[in-house]
């Protein structure tokens, strides 16, 4: 596995963000039930960029706000194949197991909700998913679709880390 590089926000250029999911906790208190929000959120500028953020808050935009921002500070660049990926990779985290391979141009992205923010934000256009495992909780897939991306090579990184010419 490569060395993970992060990007600064201002390299990035025009972020676009996607909502992944929400979620709202109840506390019980004297008065009655305290709701507080939680937010999962993808940002990327389309073109090999893309970051996540997790943000909870009393309010949901706050809470969006704040995931915004922590995606912005862990954005990462990944080195892609025209509209495609260079080949298929496996991640994994948590139960979260997710399967991302190459495909043909007008394919288009064949994926779930979070595989697909994830793909869309980073500028993907053609490329084939599957998310397997014991959960379809969103964070662990976004999570195990990070991983995946992490392990791909491209031609040239390949040949410098053999010594060969492919």
């Amino acid at each position: 596995m490569a060395r993970i590089v992060y990007v600064p926000p201002e390299e990035a250029g025009n972020l676009e963000e996607r909502v992944v999911d929400i979620w709202r906790c109840a506390a019980v208190v004297k008065g009655g039930r305290r709701f507080s929000f939680s937010a999962l959120v993808v940002v990327g500028n389309g073109t090999g960029i893309v970051g996540w953020g997790y943000g909870k808050a009393r309010e949901v935009p706050f809470a969006i706000e704040k995931a915004v921002k922590d995606g912005r500070k862990h954005l990462v660049r990944f080195d892609l194949d025209h509209d495609t990926i260079p080949h298929e990779a496996r991640g994994r985290f948590g139960a979260a197991r997710v399967v991302v391979v190459p495909a043909r141009p007008g394919t288009g992205i064949i994926a779930g909700s979070a595989v697909r923010a994830v793909c869309e934000c980073l500028g993907v256009k053609d490329i084939l998913t599957k998310s397997y495992g014991g959960t379809n909780n969103s964070k662990n897939v976004v999570k195990a679709t990070f991983n995946a991306l992490h392990q791909l090579r491209t031609r040239e990184q390949v040949e410098a880390l053999r010594g060969v010419v492919l």
